[in-house]
């Protein structure tokens, strides 16, 4: 799919559904929800981005995501628990690499939910909707060695360890090891529809 025809789709991202929960665009009204799990340091402290450090920055942060939502460059979906309604974490596309037709799937979760399986019934849907709606050829997922919570869930997905990358980060002022799973459309098509 070209940049184009994803731009449109996320200009006006859809929203996708779940037994648990709803994926939907991150709205203003969930700076609350999302300050609760992204000033923590236990949720940061296998991410690219430290923790918000108060909430006028996770408003701010929400208002810059609606423009990137409207330009349709943004690939990321909020995670709503169905039960409360609440916005929990995210989950979507880091990045999508048009000439090769793949992308890098990432989440996050407040850890009030951890353990039970919501990351990886997020990514599983965002998974099918690379694969069935943007017509993705591969999707991958990168982890920090020794966040084994994320290891786990792109083994849920049903995802295949690629390799480990020694040092192939270099975040707040650390060399970090990287390992790679990914998931192709013909393996996903030989575990779902066989």
């Amino acid at each position: 799919m070209n940049r184009e025809a994803v731009e449109r789709i996320f200009s006006n991202i859809p929203a996708l559904d779940t037994k648990r929960l709803i994926l939907r665009r991150m709205l203003r009204s969930d700076a609350a929800d999302m300050y609760e799990y992204a000033c923590l340091p236990e949720v940061t402290r296998y991410l690219t981005w430290r923790p918000h450090p108060d909430y006028r920055y996770t408003c701010r942060y929400l208002e810059y995501l609606d423009k990137k939502y409207n330009e349709g460059t943004f690939y990321d979906w909020a995670i709503v628990y169905k039960e409360n309604l609440k916005m929990i974490g995210t989950c979507g596309f880091t990045r999508i690499d048009f000439e090769n037709n793949w992308a890098e799937a990432g989440y996050v979760l407040n850890p009030n939910y951890w353990g039970m399986g919501i990351a990886a019934e997020a990514l599983s849907r965002v998974i099918k909707f690379g694969f069935l709606t943007l017509n993705l050829h591969r999707i991958e997922s990168r982890y920090m060695i020794g966040n084994d919570r994320s290891r786990r869930v792109m083994e849920k997905c049903n995802m295949t360890y690629e390799g480990t990358f020694r040092d192939a980060m270099y975040i707040f002022g650390e060399y970090k090891t990287i390992g790679v799973y990914s998931i192709l459309s013909s393996d996903y098509i030989n575990s779902y529809f066989i």
